[in-house]
């Protein structure tokens, strides 16, 4: 066997060992892996319209049309007419989809830990540098590309307020006389 057909084998074979794998812990959330990722797509990046969507996936390299209608009839997506183009809807998370997201995060968490423990990171930096050239110029790659480029940080949790917080923060502080001065 050649060095580049075991590469190939060893690729296909993880890919689908990780798709086994998230599959079995996706099952009783009864979603698909295209489906979860469709789901943490809009909660990443909000709102957008299908073609946009389309652009993010890389379970899909045509359109989603099928996928989100599977996931509108089961509420998890919600499909809104454009008002300014009735030709257009924009696709958002329903309030079930935003409950699915935390739980497809937490399933998706442990399989990167799994996989980052079994490489480490001096591993995981080579396959990262390995691939990314094999897929650059591919619909996989820049779909990649942008979600990397427009992934938003995660959010930071917001202070606690109490009642004396929120008056501090509408009054501004006294100057002193002698700041005045």
């Amino acid at each position: 066997m050649r060095a580049e057909e075991e590469l190939r084998f060893l690729i296909l074979g993880a890919q689908r060992e990780g798709s086994r794998m998230l599959s079995a812990q996706l099952a009783p959330l009864d979603l698909t892996p295209s489906q979860a990722e469709v789901v943490r797509c809009l909660a990443d990046h909000g709102a957008m319209s299908l073609k946009a969507l389309g652009g993010l996936l890389v379970c899909e390299s045509g359109s989603p049309s099928r996928l989100v209608d599977a996931l509108v009839s089961r509420d998890i997506v919600a499909r809104r007419e454009d008002t300014a183009d009735r030709r257009q809807v924009t696709l958002e998370l329903t309030r079930n989809g935003r409950d699915l997201d935390g739980k497809v995060r937490t399933i998706e968490d442990r399989l990167y830990t799994s996989i980052g423990s079994q490489l480490g990171k001096a591993a995981l930096a080579s396959a990262l540098a390995l691939l990314r050239p094999l897929v650059a110029d591919t619909v996989s790659g820049q779909a990649i590309g942008r979600r990397k480029a427009a992934s938003r940080p995660p959010a930071a949790p917001l202070p606690p307020t109490t009642p004396a917080t929120r008056h501090r923060a509408r009054v501004k502080p006294a100057q002193s006389k002698e700041a005045k001065r």
